[in-house]
């Protein structure tokens, strides 16, 4: 038991399905990462193998219309439900944790009330989350926010998978969902029926690894602006026969907008503000050549803050550095289309409570910023008192060399136990 008298999570049960996912999910050649597209075949066995287990100790199980699995276990008080879950899909060739982490973290600790013959002191929902990652459909956070009802027709007709093509609602409705029922809005969550959601996940940065932290308690997930599909137009030509007065050079002028825009995170940096920018794809065009001026280069520009008012700023500084360079090097910035996300801040209620469970079972912790995006933010921003649990994990993530320690795993677990075992304290 653990010190609130909270039984302790099943981790063997996790470590099992942990091995599972990764042999019926991963690429086919050991040590080659896992595929579990999107409203595709691995993730509907992801979904198949915790429906499984959550069935057999008894859960209430649903699907809702875009494909999310709840598994309900009763507790011993009425009111809302604590709900715990992640994201079961990953990116291309991707790492076995990043967010089935979360999901058996959650399983991990209904099998421990389970096996205990306890309930936790509120009912408690485990979340399986559809399509989190954005790399296939292009859009964020699709199983969420269909779950709140907040996936527009445009989505449903217009975005499509990346690698086949098929739109958005079309492959809802191959995996079993309903895209007319998400067209029309209807949601399947009532904020007010959610007394918690919790979001345990592995960092997928350094911090906690380099501080030799075993997890985090994250305050707010980051906000962003992106244009995924950006070119610059220059124009080709000899490049020892064309005087730099005559260059319109595309490569040039993106790397001084990638130099431009660098210089402003560095001042947003030095005055204590929160900023990312990053670059992700630069190259030149197909007709490029040793020697010859780009004429035309591609790029992708991912901007990230907790900030809105820094976000807004470097959009101005965007627009300002496009701008200048197009006039100096005489050539045309494309950007596209925007996407992105807004920011969203964890509950200091929630925070508060955990730290005090984290402290009673002398777990050392950090509260710490989330640079990446998670379904967190769409509960935050549909007012469900919201919180996330930081995994430590070497190697970054969205690869796979994903390295969670299962003892780090455990503690994450831990703090969820005693969370479900006290349930939610009285709002301030």
């Amino acid at each position: 038991m653990l010190p609130n008298g909270a039984p302790q999570p099943d981790i063997p049960l996790a470590v099992k399905l942990f091995a599972e996912l990764e042999q019926r999910t991963g690429v086919g050649r050991p040590g080659h990462g896992i595929n579990r597209t999107s409203y595709g075949l691995g993730e509907q066995i992801a979904h198949e193998i915790v429906l499984r287990e959550a069935g057999r100790m008894g859960m209430v199980c649903e699907v809702d219309a875009a494909c999310n699995l709840y598994m309900t276990m009763k507790g011993r008080e009425n009111g809302p439900a604590v709900m715990v879950g992640s994201h079961l899909d990953s990116v291309p060739a991707g790492g076995n944790f990043d967010g089935a982490a979360g999901v058996l973290a959650g399983l991990a600790v209904a099998s421990g009330f389970f096996k205990a013959g306890r309930r936790p002191a509120r009912d408690l929902t485990l979340m399986a989350i559809r399509a989190e990652e954005s790399t296939w459909f292009g859009a964020s956070y699709v199983g969420s926010r269909a779950a709140f009802g907040k996936l527009t027709s445009d989505e449903l007709d217009h975005v499509l998978r990346a690698g086949d093509g098929i739109p958005l609602g079309k492959a809802i409705d191959a995996a079993g969902g309903d895209a007319e029922k998400l067209r029309a809005g209807t949601a399947h969550l009532d904020p007010s029926r959610i007394a918690a959601f919790l979001e345990p996940h592995i960092e997928q940065g350094p911090v906690l690894v380099g501080e030799e932290r075993p997890i985090g308690l994250v305050t707010g997930i980051r906000g962003s602006f992106r244009h995924r599909h950006a070119w610059c137009e220059g124009s080709y030509a000899h490049s020892g026969a064309t005087p730099r007065a005559y260059r319109r050079d595309a490569a040039l002028a993106t790397a001084r907008l990638v130099v431009a825009m660098d210089d402003a995170w560095k001042r947003l940096t030095a005055a204590g503000r929160d900023l990312a920018v990053t670059f992700g794809q630069v190259a030149t065009g197909r007709d490029a050549a040793f020697s010859k001026i780009a004429g035309r280069t591609d790029f992708s520009l991912d901007v990230r803050s907790e900030d809105l008012e820094v976000l807004d700023f470097m959009r101005g500084e965007l627009a300002e550095a496009v701008a200048a360079i197009e006039a100096e090097c005489n050539v045309r910035f494309h950007l596209g289309a925007e996407t992105g996300s807004q920011p969203a801040r964890m509950d200091s209620d929630l925070l508060a409570h955990l730290g005090r469970i984290v402290q009673a079972q002398s777990i050392d912790a950090r509260k710490m910023p989330c640079g990446a995006g998670h379904d967190s933010a769409v509960f935050a921003k549909m007012g469900v008192p919201t919180a996330m649990i930081f995994i430590r994990n070497r190697n970054g993530s969205h690869n796979p060399q994903e390295a969670m320690e299962i003892d780090d795993f455990a503690e994450a677990a831990r703090v969820l136990s005693g969370f479900c075992e006290e349930g939610p304290q009285e709002r301030r």
